[in-house]
């Protein structure tokens, strides 16, 4: 069968259940216990049945969509689109549409006649959008928590970022590095801030001090580049960088270069953010890989079950990080 030939009653045969149990077990609505829901969400799946998504917002009042709303200079960084690609296809695994967000978009209200919920990633306390987002009256998720005031979100999925930090730092210790430097944002995001903390607690407990110099969210090479420079000209004996931004590692390469030191043994690099910069660099650059895809499907697949009834406001999920050991961090020989 094709998703448009395949029908609620398909699914409720091949299920063995009725029309109505099979409505409710999609829809998120009535008494089904989670046994027979799982069962007949996997059979709908196996079938490719999608549901009429104009229909089903005609019977809820519903817009059949969510929104996407990303930080004001991070939708260039190959972090957040693969983190939006995630969300689409959950959401459409739903029957739901995505829609992405510009700033300003809840200022004016009537948020809510467009979308029926809203996922927010990496909210920063000076972005005046995230409280307008808060408080439009539909159901938000956060991707990492929010440390501003206001309304609180509606549920989160949060990395452990201190810990991916602590891992990386106790990586390049072990390679040798007894004077490194984190290049990361001021701390008005929740994953900026837990860097800046983790730095501060690793470096007290192993007596090894990590210089910690802020660049902008979205640094770009250039400002990387810059930034690494200078910490080679001021500090002596510099022996690791860390760069927090996404794609903005290749500034540090550069810097390296210019100033005579090779990557992976006279300089070890490492980014807090794998992507495509990471990757594709020569060498290439050890990474926390924060499975972005991933964690944008964690984040619609919360959203969607508050929209449905399934899972109680308030939730706080966890996403699992993985540290990716590549050549720029060989240490001496």
């Amino acid at each position: 069968m094709t998703s448009r030939s395949v029908t609620l009653i398909d699914v409720a045969r091949a299920a063995g259940v009725s029309k109505s149990t099979a409505s409710n077990a999609l829809g998120g609505s009535g008494r089904v216990s989670e046994a027979t829901r799982e069962r007949i969400q996997d059979v709908a799946r196996e079938l490719g049945y999608r549901p009429n998504t104009a229909a089903r917002s005609l019977r809820r009042s519903s817009t059949g969509a969510i929104g996407l709303y990303l930080p004001r200079t991070g939708t260039r960084l190959d972090y957040y689109m693969n983190l939006a690609f995630g969300a689409v296809e959950r959401a459409r695994e739903d029957g739901l549409d995505l829609v992405l967000l510009a700033p300003g978009t809840a200022s004016g209200g009537g948020l809510a006649s467009r979308v029926d919920g809203v996922l927010v990633i990496d909210p920063e306390v000076d972005d005046p959008s995230v409280p307008d987002l808060l408080g439009a009256g539909v159901p938000v998720v956060t991707g990492e928590r929010y440390l501003g005031g206001g309304v609180a979100p509606s549920g989160a999925v949060v990395c452990d970022n201190a810990a991916s930090l602590a891992a990386l730092l106790d990586h390049l210790a072990e390679r040798g590095a007894r004077r490194p430097a984190l290049l990361v944002p001021g701390p008005g995001s929740d994953w900026a801030a837990a860097l800046r903390t983790a730095a501060d607690v690793w470096s007290r407990r192993e007596g090894i001090e990590t210089v910690v110099r802020t660049v902008p969210f979205a640094a770009t090479p250039a400002e990387t580049e810059a930034a690494t420079a200078d910490l080679i000209a001021g500090i002596p004996k510099l022996d690791a960088v860390v760069c927090a931004p996404d794609g903005a590692v290749p500034g540090v390469l550069a810097a390296a270069v210019h100033a005579g030191l090779r990557t992976g043994t006279g300089l070890l690099v490492a980014a807090c953010v794998d992507g495509a910069a990471a990757r594709g660099s020569s060498p290439q650059v050890t990474a926390v890989d924060l499975r972005p895809a991933e964690y944008g499907r964690a984040c619609a697949a919360l959203l969607s079950e508050l929209l449905a009834g399934t899972t109680e406001p308030g939730v706080v999920r966890r996403h699992d990080w993985a540290l990716n050991v590549r050549d720029s961090t060989a240490g001496r020989s």
